[in-house]
């Protein structure tokens, strides 16, 4: 339990990465607070983690609302005396599979302005808090393309720089009071909402995409949605305490290189033991 008597806020609790992140939070100890747009999405998950023996609540709040982000942290803050950690996996609608030369200004532009625009909300917001507490985790979450060139991923691409350029920048002032700030890059996970909607609906194709993401990785795997979870409760407990202002890799080992060439058996290696 590394996480008993923290108390997490997490936006966008209702998707399918927030919600596994929320439920390890819940399993570690931690008092999750859960917020999204639709409550429906997210009391899901509440039930879920109170069917566990969890300790989650739920509230409507606007991760793109500066005025509703702060009162509802205020409100958390008056319930449970404080807030430990804040995450937020707020979906951001981004059009890729289109080369950047047919693109228009708007949709590449879109989806860098919205991403900044609620993860400054909510980070900000945060640290405020936590300044004042001397303490505290701000957690973000990015992909591959955040790492290296990835071609027909649009705006996708700068929206994730963005997301890591603010976690280094925010670590860097807020080190001094305590607060830590640290970024998780996802390889894209297969059991994740996005993909398992993809494989119902194009199941032959998906598998040549999978099967091509799993060759550019070291592990040649794709990170489960356990994978960023498990990652995000060891860099939010004191385990962690001495890790601020980076980005921790889990995708596999796809940004440290492409390794789409190189095949178990030119090792010498069964690739089926």
């Amino acid at each position: 339990m590394i996480l008993q008597h923290k108390n997490a806020v997490i936006y966008g609790a209702g998707g399918s990465l927030g919600g596994a992140v929320a439920k390890a939070f819940a399993k570690a100890g931690a008092r999750v607070f859960l917020t999204g747009r639709r409550i429906g999405s997210i009391q899901k998950v509440a039930d879920e983690i109170a069917g566990f023996g969890g300790k989650a609540e739920v509230a409507l709040v606007d991760g793109y609302d500066e005025n509703a982000v702060a009162e509802h942290l205020e409100q958390v803050r008056r319930a449970a005396g404080s807030v430990d950690i804040s995450y937020n996996a707020v979906d951001i609608p981004v059009l890729q599979n289109i080369a950047l030369t047919d693109m228009s200004i708007d949709d590449y532009v879109r989806p860098v302005t919205q991403t900044a625009t609620t993860r400054f909300l909510t980070a900000s917001a945060a640290a405020k808090l936590m300044i004042e507490q001397r303490s505290g985790v701000i957690l973000s979450v990015t992909a591959t393309p955040g790492g290296i060139g990835y071609p027909y991923t649009g705006g996708f691409a700068a929206a994730n720089a963005a997301i890591e350029s603010l976690a280094r920048n925010l670590a860097s002032e807020l080190g001094s009071y305590g607060v830590r700030v640290v970024n998780i890059r996802s390889g894209g996970s297969p059991d994740s909402a996005v993909f398992k909607e993809a494989i119902e609906k194009f199941p032959d194709i998906m598998k040549g995409v999978l099967h091509g993401m799993e060759e550019d990785t070291m592990l040649k795997k794709l990170p489960s949605l356990a994978d960023i979870a498990n990652t995000a409760v060891f860099l939010a407990s004191d385990m962690a305490a001495s890790i601020t202002g980076v980005t921790v890799d889990v995708t596999s080992g796809t940004t440290a290189a492409l390794n789409y060439r190189v095949k178990l058996a030119t090792l010498g290696r069964d690739p089926n033991p």
